[in-house]
């Protein structure tokens, strides 16, 4: 719905309300990522090795520029892929080459 449509049909005392509502309770994609965060997290932990450092859900969370850019670095992403590959077992197949 556009916003000036949603303006004609929503009074400014229930906007603020909603808006606190979600300050209290949040909703959508941030929740999402976090619920998913929580997810891969568990699968992380319950697979990794006795001596590897437990997870944590902000190891899973994406990490959003101001603009709605990824701040991650490729080296991040792919540090993050192999220790999820090393977690689980695999093998890294780079070094068959």
């Amino acid at each position: 719905m556009p916003v000036s449509e949603l303006l004609t049909r929503i009074s400014s005392r229930e906007l603020t309300e909603w808006e606190a509502f979600f300050l209290m309770q949040p909703f959508g994609h941030d929740r999402w990522d976090l619920g998913f965060a929580i997810v891969a997290q568990t699968i992380a932990n319950v697979n990794r090795r006795r001596n590897h450092k437990r997870y944590q859900p902000k190891d899973f969370m994406p990490r959003w520029g101001t603009k709605g850019k990824l701040v991650q670095s490729e080296a991040e992403q792919l540090e993050i892929v192999e220790a999820l590959n090393r977690a689980m077992g695999g093998a890294d197949l780079r070094e068959l080459d």
